[in-house]
């Protein structure tokens, strides 16, 4: 498994390349990426202490230089160190220098170069200092050690608090921590999502077409609601997952559309340009040849089955084949699925509703303007924006409308927040933290007070907007639960020639749409919009590789689904129309890597 390497060590702990306190084979190795002139990293070195006191021999400890960036006695320390002698005057002069005084001053340096008695004329000993601290500083950059000091644990960088009892949990390595940090992993892993959605999709077909098939439509078919005196609310469990489970992924598209328009990729028209223009013909293409092959009557509805790219699995594929595809390229499939997926939504709502009830959708308006008021009168909490979203789903649902609407108009409602000045909020936070901490000797004192708790809240809070704050926390839930659910209750499909029969005008339809429409429309419309100078092409990419990414664009899954269960309400031509997705987006998925595999050997251009 590929992770991100910016989780784990990049370079082995080495006798001959590192100082260790300990046993280089203890079963416990700390890593400590520091700076002598930085005030946490001389605060941890006495909890570094107290760890070696409770493992002894059991843990190894090793001190990396990562100079603070901006401190003009840094890199002079973190060199001076590396001019002595021995192990032994390296760790005498590390300890000085991280205890003689509170900041590290060149009176400091003065004295530790006098006990390790320096010799000022000898280059040679300066630039082998010089490069030891180079070598660490390349390490830090490698393993993504940002900030001092960063600890690694057994080679994985650690996060977490380092109060005795979360500190003591990694090093042992207990079932919680473990846990945990294989869940950071694989979510850190770029495919995670696509091959968790694939996982669902095959088990939702071993399961349909296994003797456990009827028992497993069945379960779906449950009815789940509550009753009130005469009047009750029910849907069956597979309603709930696509009319309102779904509607949390709609909320997290919303929220993405929100932040490519203002602050993302999509926020300035030239960068925008290309992706749109791509991703326009890349939904009215499939459209086009799906009404062509398909015989005039009820299928013609299927018009939009076609037209949406599944971000998770184009994405996790690109991811997978790594460096052979240029960010660049990654962010034009990424901006293109955000276009993408906001015409799918408009064609949602416009053609795959049910009957309008008006007087539903007049209940709907006002709870609307309730969300108009609060993102204009700037309320930053969250609760009221859920709230009326409850209101507005249900609404939505009796008027006709499909419910996963109310999703992308609470999204688009949810508020940004300017910019906050974070050398105010951590000046602010670093008083709140000191006194609190002078205050921790106190008699019946078991911890921060709840003044202080309340003023760290409020800061925590001011960094991220709620937009961003809601996108960070429901979209990990959209992409490993949600998803996953939907697949497991929509992708079940009887792979029998019987439902194929009678319909295969239907699935060519559809597999020609996503197969050969996507990538021809996108690329026919980014060369027209590059030859009439509407957009620029970066150069970064060749247009053999452009063609890649639209092969990936073919793979349709999730809103293909969604949009067939729409469109087809008889089951069979549903199942038909889901082997026809099946079938699209592999050999969609085929034809893209292969592309991007082939254009990889040859230069952009």
């Amino acid at each position: 498994m590929d992770l991100a390497r910016g989780h784990w060590l990049d370079r082995p702990v080495n006798e001959g390349a590192d100082h260790i306190l300990g046993r280089i084979d203890a079963p416990i190795t700390l890593v400590e990426y520091g700076s002598y002139a930085c005030p946490y990293c001389r605060a941890a070195n006495e909890r570094i202490a107290e760890v070696r006191d409770q493992f002894g021999d059991r843990l190894s400890y090793v001190f990396r230089h990562k100079p603070l960036a901006g401190n003009p006695l840094a890199r002079p320390a973190a060199e001076l160190v590396e001019r002595a002698r021995d192990a032994e005057g390296f760790w005498r002069a590390h300890i000085r220098l991280m205890t003689r005084s509170e900041v590290l001053t060149a009176d400091d340096l003065a004295t530790v170069a006098a006990d390790l008695r320096v010799r000022q004329d000898d280059p040679e000993d300066e630039a082998r200092a010089k490069a030891r601290v180079d070598a660490d500083e390349e390490s830090a950059r490698a393993s993504g050690a940002l900030i001092t000091p960063t600890f690694f644990i057994n080679g994985r960088r650690y996060d977490g608090p380092w109060d005795d009892s979360a500190f003591a949990d990694a090093m042992l390595g207990t079932l919680g921590h473990r846990v945990r940090s294989a869940a950071l992993d694989f979510a850190s892993w770029g495919p995670s999502a696509g091959v968790l959605l694939l996982l669902a999709t095959l088990v939702a077909i071993v399961l349909t077409n296994s003797g456990l098939g009827p028992a497993f439509a069945a379960f779906w078919r449950q009815e789940l609601g509550v009753t009130f005196d005469a009047h009750s609310f029910s849907l069956s469990l597979l309603g709930w997952i696509n009319d309102g489970l779904l509607t949390l992924f709609f909320l997290v598209v919303g929220l993405e559309i929100k932040r490519e328009f203002t602050v993302g990729h999509l926020a300035g028209w030239r960068s925008a340009a290309l992706p749109v223009a791509g991703a326009l013909g890349g939904m009215v293409a499939p459209a086009l040849l799906y009404l062509l092959v398909v015989p005039p009557g009820p299928w013609s509805h299927g018009w939009g089955v076609p037209m949406s790219t599944d971000t998770a699995f184009a994405v996790a594929l690109i991811a997978m084949l790594g460096a052979r595809v240029p960010v660049e390229l990654r962010i034009f499939l990424t901006a293109a699925a955000i276009v993408d997926d906001l015409v799918a939504i408009a064609a949602v709502a416009a053609f795959y509703s049910g009957e309008l009830r008006p007087v539903y959708l007049a209940a709907a308006v006002p709870l609307v303007v309730a969300l108009a008021m609060l993102s204009r009168s700037r309320v930053y909490i969250l609760t009221p924006y859920v709230v009326v979203g409850a209101g507005l789903w249900a609404t939505v649902l009796a008027s006709g409308l499909h419910p996963t609407l109310a999703g992308v108009i609470l999204a688009l409602f949810i508020p940004t927040r300017p910019p906050a000045n974070l050398k105010a909020l951590v000046t602010q936070a670093n008083v709140i933290v000191t006194a609190e901490a002078e205050r921790g000797g106190e008699v019946l004192q078991h911890g921060p007070s709840l003044p202080a708790l309340r003023a760290l809240d409020a800061i925590h809070d001011r960094v991220e907007s709620p937009a961003d704050r809601l996108l960070r926390s429901a979209g990990a839930r959209s992409s490993y639960l949600v998803l996953p659910i939907f697949a497991l209750a929509n992708a079940g499909v009887a792979m029998s020639a019987g439902v194929i029969g009678g319909r295969e005008q239907l699935i060519a339809a559809i597999v020609v749409g996503l197969t050969v429409g996507k990538p021809l429309g996108i690329m026919v419309s980014a060369f027209l919009a590059v030859r009439l100078r509407f957009a620029l092409k970066p150069a970064e990419y060749s247009w053999l590789q452009l063609a890649g990414a639209g092969g990936l664009a073919g793979i349709g899954f999730t809103m293909s689904l969604f949009i067939a269960g729409q469109a087809f309400p008889g089951e069979a031509d549903f199942e038909a129309a889901k082997i026809a997705v099946f079938a699209a987006s592999v050999l969609s998925a085929v034809i893209g890597v292969t592309l991007l595999a082939i254009a990889g050997r040859n230069p952009a251009k």
